[in-house]
């Protein structure tokens, strides 16, 4: 697969206030941050439809529904655990379920077509305490998210030094289906959703 990776750095300030928000009104179930860049990457996606695709043989697919593969690390290795039809899913619908595939994909408990069938996918190792990282595509997949920590550091804004919580995001994109400008418009809807949260779940 011809790689080729974008990195931008969200500001994840609003993204955690409204967690919090959420979690304090609602006692059954919290959401946690990946269930909240589970939701910004289906947003993404459905805005930016052509990176939901797939390289097949001499062709691109374009797919009408958003699976999302979400990476699990097992003893053993990888295993990716697809959301279905994410992209009309609401916050709490996907973090109920995402709970439930990871919880079982650490189980060994999941049936074979619920590891099958993603169009894209996230890697968060943000709980790892790592910074940035790249993730392998997986195929036939055109493109994966590798999540790293939210951090507190010192950042511009309107001319002064302020205090932030920043978290960079790179994105793998597979050259033959998602071009450089492409992958751009993608990333940035899903930074853009996270800064703005209240556009990915009205």
């Amino acid at each position: 697969v011809p790689h080729f990776f974008l990195t931008t750095e969200v500001d994840m300030g609003r993204a955690l206030e409204l967690r919090a928000d959420l979690n304090a009104r609602f006692a059954d179930g919290k959401i946690g941050v990946t269930d909240l860049l589970l939701k910004a990457t289906a947003e993404a996606l459905n805005r930016h439809p052509a990176v939901n695709a797939s390289w097949e043989g001499d062709a691109i697919r374009y797919h009408g529904a958003v699976h999302l593969g979400i990476a699990v690390a097992l003893d053993e290795g990888l295993i990716t655990p697809v959301l279905r039809d994410a992209g009309r899913k609401g916050l709490r619908q996907i973090s109920v379920e995402a709970r439930d595939l990871i919880a079982r994909a650490r189980a060994r408990k999941l049936a074979p077509e619920e590891y099958q069938g993603g169009t894209f996918s996230v890697s968060n190792l943000g709980m790892f305490e790592i910074d940035q990282f790249t993730a392998i595509i997986n195929p036939p997949e055109a493109g994966i998210l590798a999540i790293g920590q939210t951090v507190e550091k010192p950042v511009a804004v309107d001319g002064k030094v302020v205090v932030r919580r920043r978290m960079r995001v790179t994105m793998s994109c597979d050259h033959r289906v998602i071009d450089g400008a492409t992958g751009a418009a993608f990333l940035g809807a899903f930074k853009a959703m996270l800064e703005n949260p209240l556009e990915m779940i009205l």
